[in-house]
């Protein structure tokens, strides 16, 4: 018995239509098209896990911790393509040779959205990270910079469509058909949109800024035997599940009280024969627990499967009670037996009616599963994507010149 997908999507606003990645690992220029419920895959190696890193980049970049996430990295030269700036040769069959870069250092972010709602704005967002110029005095000639920022309305950043740009540490806003500064003398390692809110002059900054905010990313939750989420932990009202998974119990308890607690178990007892879930409590800690039909009593967290433990943690991220604008899951599999993987994509679609989610994965199960899920509740509104390599450079298979998204940068 699986938990009802018959009813309507329900299409949130600000979906986002276009993610473009330039010079990032194997990402030399990547325009990907996303739907309300987006599956990545591909062969290892091809390129997945840095188009979900990229995702997060840009997610730093509403929090100030995108210059950050690249030093940790080992630096912007660590990240950025490898190969020569063009493949056109090689491509005609000639050796992979460098040549004289013509352009200079640059990692290109960016992403734009539509809309249903009258009343909330498409827009799109795009910022250029480069190299300082060395200074002999300096020991951070290596950190990355914020070159350019820029926010335009509609699906491509024309020049009629621009609204806000930041060039350098100068941002300036259309005023009629003239540019006026908004804010200079700005850090070189910290966004715009970090470092203004003018609710009048730059309303946009705003916007973007609570959109990517509002996007949420689970990775590779712990399922060891330390792992948070097999121990008490201390329980207060929780409606969005931590990355690490450390407050389960109190997620669960809390869609328990406010959220869908039927479709919750529902959930449960798809995946485990008829089991439910309850959270226990000794003083102020809280402990999740699945009762089974024929068991005397729970099975507490430190008894659970890593597979089971991890589908709880999933249920309690996809049954959020606070739906995200965006949620991107990284192998959600990962441990899962193969017959858990028709109840995953069956919530995995459920919660799609309700926020835009975004799988990667190397599941071609999970695929099928997803597709066939999604067959009657999303059939215009899941997308699958292909990555493959070529050259040592990620490509979406079966894309060709006139199915690309249109994308256009600009220049510093």
């Amino acid at each position: 018995r699986g938990p009802a997908l018959s009813e309507p999507i329900h299409r949130v606003a600000s979906v986002i239509t276009t993610l473009a990645v330039s010079g990032y690992r194997s990402l030399r220029d990547v325009v990907v098209g996303l739907g309300q419920l987006t599956v990545v895959t591909g062969d290892n190696g091809s390129g997945k896990s840095s188009l979900y890193r990229s995702l997060r980049l840009l997610a730093d970049c509403a929090s100030g911790r995108v210059v950050g996430s690249l030093a940790r990295d080992g630096g912007l030269q660590s990240v950025l393509w490898a190969g020569p700036q063009t493949l056109g040769g090689a491509r005609r069959g000639h050796a992979v040779e460098g040549t004289r870069r013509k352009g200079p250092v640059s990692l290109l972010l960016g992403y734009a959205t539509g809309t249903s709602s009258p009343d909330d704005s498409a827009l799109g967002y795009l910022i250029d990270l480069g190299l300082p110029i060395p200074q002999e005095s300096s020991a951070f000639n290596r950190d990355p910079q914020i070159k350019r920022e820029v926010i335009w309305s509609g699906p491509v950043a024309r020049p009629g469509s621009v609204l806000l740009q930041r060039k350098g540490a100068t941002v300036t806003t259309r005023d009629g058909r003239s540019w006026a500064d908004l804010a200079t003398g700005l850090s070189s390692g910290s966004s715009m949109m970090t470092e203004l809110a003018d609710p009048v002059r730059a309303p946009e900054i705003l916007q973007v800024r609570e959109q990517i905010r509002g996007w949420r990313f689970y990775d590779g939750f712990r399922v060891d035997a330390d792992a948070p989420a097999r121990h008490p932990q201390v329980g207060t009202r929780t409606e969005v599940l931590t990355g690490d998974g450390s407050d389960l119990a109190a997620a669960i308890q809390t869609i328990l009280e406010v959220g869908d607690a039927a479709h919750l178990q529902d959930s449960i007892s798809d995946a485990l024969d008829g089991a439910d879930v309850t959270v226990l409590w000794e003083g102020g800690l809280c402990q999740v627990a699945v009762r089974q039909p024929g068991m005397l009593r729970p099975l507490r967290a430190t008894e659970l499967s890593d597979g089971t433990l991890r589908y709880l943690l999933l249920v309690a991220a996809l049954h959020t009670p606070r739906p995200p604008r965006l949620m991107v899951l990284n192998e959600p599999e990962t441990s899962l037996h193969p017959t858990l993987l028709p109840a995953l994509a069956r919530l995995i679609v459920s919660a799609a009616a309700h926020t835009q989610v975004v799988v990667v994965t190397h599941s071609t199960a999970l695929v099928e599963e997803l597709e066939a899920a999604g067959a009657d509740t999303l059939p215009d509104e899941i997308r699958s994507v292909t990555l493959t390599k070529d050259l040592g450079e990620t490509r979406i298979e079966g894309q060709g010149l006139l199915t690309t998204p249109a994308w256009h940068w600009g220049s510093r």
